[in-house]
């Protein structure tokens, strides 16, 4: 694609999320709820969502834009050495919701990020804390995959690119950030 043909769909893309402002207002909800009653969020992802994860923990953990208490929240594809465990002892579908079995607490929040909706471990991730009862967020792309409808609240991009998907995750993940500067005290 060219550069325009890729700065045009991510526009597309960033002015859909219109489309699923409810979806995006309860998962803002369920995110400061959880963080109100000093819960933590278990988020995961691959590859790019893995980034992607990592950055939304560190905004809570360090800052976004303006200096608050630290908040509860981990990136769960962080720990190589515990990936790389998981991965060998049990399977690599396990890696995240073996972490969420002996991480989580009632009242934690499960948010995973895939573009695709398709990963078998996001899948098992979703499975788990639906075991334990926890809520979980699901941003998803290209209509959801096999991930569709098994998270509480599903954030569902527009698009069909992958890249798009990413980038508007991205942006809800600073849109989120921006609630909780909000919401939280310095």
């Amino acid at each position: 694609m060219t550069f325009e043909a890729t700065l045009a769909e991510s526009v597309r893309t960033l002015k859909a999320l219109a489309e699923i402002r409810p979806e995006i207002d309860r998962a803002g909800q369920m995110i400061l709820a959880a963080l109100r009653h000093d819960k933590k969020l278990l988020i995961c992802g691959n590859g790019g969502s893995a980034a992607e994860a990592g950055h939304f923990s560190t905004e809570l953990v360090g800052r976004y834009q303006k200096n608050r208490a630290s908040l509860p929240a981990i990136a769960l594809s962080a720990d190589g050495s515990l990936l790389t465990c998981i991965g060998n002892d049990y399977g690599y579908d396990q890696v995240f919701s073996r972490q969420i079995a002996g991480l989580a607490r009632p009242g934690d929040l499960v948010v995973v990020l895939t573009s695709s909706g398709n990963s078998a471990n996001i899948l098992a991730a979703l499975h788990e804390a639906k075991k334990m009862n926890l809520e979980s967020i699901a941003f998803l792309g290209r209509g959801g995959g096999k991930a569709q409808g098994v998270a509480t609240c599903d954030l569902i991009i527009p698009s069909q690119s992958g890249a798009a998907c990413q980038e508007a995750h991205l942006f809800l993940i600073h849109h989120f950030c921006e609630l909780i500067d909000e919401a939280f005290p310095v």
